[in-house]
């Protein structure tokens, strides 16, 4: 089994072989994968990693693996005006979810009683399959950063975090 590296943010140009992940798959710290050509390569990181579509993994051997994020059922979000969908983005946040921005719309995760609450704000949901990149948060170390922010922690959802 050979064993990842290094990561290269954008740089699957000179990759030889790709591995297809999710999102889940695509935060990690150790697993193992096994790329489109049968290769079984080990994440083995100190700290959790964000893979992100079109990133390179280093092997040991000196080969690059192509990252390429692959669909999910998604809701994406749309609204009447930025104030409305704002306002979503905001009930979405307090409960914690992970929201990809996507121009003048939202992705979140299918959920049907997320999608409920949506559209009792007023916005328009519409199933799609897509790859998912949600927004780090602010506790995030950046792009190919890792999530600390504990989200087993003690307090109400009724205040502004801050």
């Amino acid at each position: 089994m050979q064993r990842i590296t290094a990561i290269i943010p954008g740089g699957a140009a000179e990759a030889a072989d790709t591995v297809r992940l999710d999102f889940d798959q695509r935060n990690r710290r150790r697993m193992v994968f096994t790329t489109e050509a049968g290769a079984v390569i080990l994440l083995d990181m100190p700290r959790a990693v964000h893979l992100r579509d079109g990133d390179a993994l280093r092997l040991d051997s000196g080969a690059s693996v192509r990252v390429e994020a692959v669909g999910e059922a998604l809701l994406e979000i749309h609204a009447h005006s930025t104030a409305q969908l704002v306002r979503i983005a905001w009930h979405l946040g307090n409960r914690h979810l992970p929201t990809q921005l996507a121009g003048q719309s939202l992705l979140i995760r299918h959920d049907h009683v997320i999608a409920g609450m949506v559209e009792g704000l007023g916005g328009h949901v519409h199933h799609v399959i897509a790859p998912f990149d949600p927004e780090g948060g602010a506790y995030s170390a950046g792009g190919h950063g890792h999530h600390d922010h504990d989200n087993d922690h003690d307090h109400h959802h009724g205040h502004a975090h801050g």
